[in-house]
């Protein structure tokens, strides 16, 4: 059992926690129906702490969303590590010092008489706030943030806040409820103080709280946005406020930059470190960032997804994507965004992880799932990933992957088209197909006889047939193109044409239990399997699960090696620390050291090679059937 006031009375509920300001709420609904209420400082005390907590909390999730637009901060960053699922978890509750402030502030109304009736604005009441919060407050943070690290409190409570390796906003709710008491106190000082002497207001109290908020957000951002420019201009202001850079000294080298926001009170106490201004100077000019090992290309699957990125709710992308209901009121919002970035984006860097020493980052072409089959967006986006495969090029990226509708036959003839433009490319561009292929084909059990194919004449649907027939399973190839059927045929070794059946009809398939999904098709369409059919997929967007007698696999798709770092965020429906096989096609052509494209078709021969050398790097499939371990090992 931990020390008192380490875990929150209220850890255990969950997202239930919330119902704790319930009282509040219903002291709202009550005031608003049975009592009158004229002007706004007079409103309901319970109605402007609810306010100011939700502006705290919105305060903190954008100042979070801001450093983790990789786009516009990567160059800024202080400490270059990911933010991985372990310290996302750890800090899940940051909000939880909302709550408990929010108590306290309710408290303080019924001790305090003072706080019944402040006016709007009492500048003198700013002025003394501030006197307090320098004379006060800030020395009082700084002696009580040193007692913290003595050894027996330090061990006991704020190790807990400084066991987030990457700082982030967030990281500064995360910490003990002793410690929330302590900063509950040196908020309350200067408001507290100011209005005992006559000169509150609500402009004071939301104003103080928020700019404190923003001050720590500011802090904890691990993006320097604080010019060196000022301080060489203005030398004394680097006393007077802290940045971004002089805080993560402090988690980094524990016994040094203790203070508020004043390093000040570091000064007059001989524990500013002395690395402070060169590494803020060499931060803030915009260091040029390292250059990626790997690039996976991605797009926006839908407008609903395109809010599941860690710059928009940075828990909610750490969890495979579901539609929920939270995301509904941020629709209009979604698609405001989604239709300027078709307008005036670029493409993007979204996330970036460490595999064995080097850096791979998912840049996203800014463009929908149904934008690649508008008729004439196909010349856009193919200018689009051209320019990121350039733009690879020029920087010295080894590898780039493209993702599903990015290397689309039809678009790009699976990224040939530009392979065959830019002959002198460095950079060497895969589509991951040949090791997609290879998990389907993992997945079909052994005993498996027939199966029943659907894009059946792509890229993948070829590699796969092909492959199947040389086991000796019969493939029903569904297509209504004789010619292409015929010139998939001819490339099976002659003894094993036979097992390639054309079919134009789902009706076809009705005793096939097998069925591999390359093409969407309806729930109309499904009727015609079988009860007891497992479908297998490789489609995007997924086929919708609407046969309940029947089961639906996953897009094909691996497990990362367990030595990842930094990872904190899940490719669309794929579980934690799982990437498409796409994706995961392209690691093994960087950790191979490959020289050659993939594009264009897949080389059926090359699929029992790339499947073991996804194995030998210790990436693993997310299920087994399995139809290649039998050839692979």
């Amino acid at each position: 059992m931990g020390a008192p006031l380490t875990a929150w009375p209220w850890e255990n509920l969950g997202v239930l926690k919330y119902v704790l300001y319930g009282p509040f709420v219903a002291k709202v609904v009550y005031e608003r129906f049975y009592e009158e209420k004229e002007s706004i400082p007079n409103m309901s005390w319970c109605l402007h702490l609810l306010i100011l907590c939700g502006l705290r909390g919105l305060l903190h999730v954008l100042w979070n969303s801001y450093s983790n637009m990789l786009f516009l901060t990567r160059n800024r960053r202080i400490i270059q590590q990911g933010i991985d699922f372990k310290q996302i978890d750890k800090e899940w509750d940051w909000d939880n010092f909302l709550i408990l402030q929010a108590l306290i502030g309710s408290l303080c109304y019924y001790i305090f008489p003072f706080f019944k009736n402040l006016p709007v604005l009492n500048v003198k009441g700013l002025v003394t706030a501030l006197i307090l919060h320098v004379g006060i407050s800030e020395p009082l943070y700084y002696w009580v943030h040193r007692k913290f690290h003595g050894d027996n409190l330090f061990n006991r409570f704020h190790s807990l806040h400084h066991s987030s390796p990457v700082l982030q906003c967030l990281t500064a709710g995360h910490a003990t409820v002793l410690e929330h008491l302590v900063l509950a106190i040196v908020i309350g000082i200067p408001i507290l103080g100011a209005s005992m002497m006559g000169f509150g207001s609500a402009c004071l109290i939301y104003g103080y709280i928020l700019v404190f908020d923003f001050l720590r957000c500011l802090g904890h951002s691990n993006v320097e946005i604080v010019p060196h420019q000022l301080f060489q201009t203005l030398p004394f202001m680097k006393y007077l406020i802290y940045t971004p850079t002089y805080h993560s000294l402090h988690h980094s080298d524990k016994d040094s930059n203790f203070c508020l926001f004043m390093p000040l009170f570091d000064a007059l106490g001989n524990t500013l470190n002395t690395k402070s201004w060169q590494l803020h100077k060499t931060t803030s000019s915009g260091k040029s960032s390292r250059v990626p090992d790997f690039v996976f290309l991605a797009h926006i699957v839908d407008i609903t997804s395109a809010m599941h990125v860690p710059f928009c709710l940075r828990s909610f992308s750490s969890l495979a994507f579901r539609t929920r209901f939270f995301l509904i009121p941020f629709w209009p919002l979604a698609v405001v965004v989604v239709l300027s970035m078709w307008l005036w984006s670029k493409t993007f860097l979204l996330s970036f992880y460490y595999l064995r020493g080097r850096l791979h980052q998912t840049w996203v072409v800014p463009r929908c799932g149904f934008q690649y089959f508008l008729p004439f967006g196909g010349d856009g986006i193919n200018k689009h990933i051209e320019e990121a495969i350039l733009r690879a090029d020029k920087i010295g990226v080894k590898v780039i992957s493209l993702a599903a509708l990015n290397k689309n036959e039809s678009l790009n003839g699976g990224g040939k088209l530009f392979v065959d433009k830019h002959p002198e490319l460095r950079v060497r561009v895969v589509h991951g197909n040949t090791l997609t292929a290879a998990v389907i084909l993992d997945e079909i059990p052994e005993d498996v006889k027939e199966v029943f194919l659907t894009g059946a004449t792509s890229k993948l649907g070829r590699a796969i047939a092909l492959y199947l027939c040389r086991k000796k399973v019969k493939v029903l190839m569904l297509t209504l193109s004789a010619e292409r059927f015929q010139r998939i045929q001819k490339e099976a070794p002659t003894e094993y044409q036979s097992y390639l059946v054309q079919v134009t009809k789902y009706q076809a398939a009705q005793n096939c239990k097998t069925w591999i999904v390359g093409k969407w098709i309806t729930p109309r369409e499904q009727n015609w399997a079988p009860r007891g059919t497992h479908f297998h997929q490789f489609v995007v967007p997924p086929i919708l699960p609407f046969r309940r007698d029947c089961t639906y696999g996953d897009l094909a798709a691996m497990r990362l090696p367990e030595d990842v770092q930094g990872l904190g965020s899940c490719e669309y429906t794929m579980e934690r620390g799982v990437v498409h096989a796409c994706h995961a096609g392209g690691v093994v052509h960087s950790l191979e050291g490959w020289t050659h494209h993939e594009v264009g078709a897949i080389d059926v021969d090359k699929i029992d090679v790339v499947w073991k050398a996804a194995l030998k790097h210790g990436l693993r499939p997310v299920s087994s059937g399995s139809t290649i371990k039998a050839k692979g090992n």
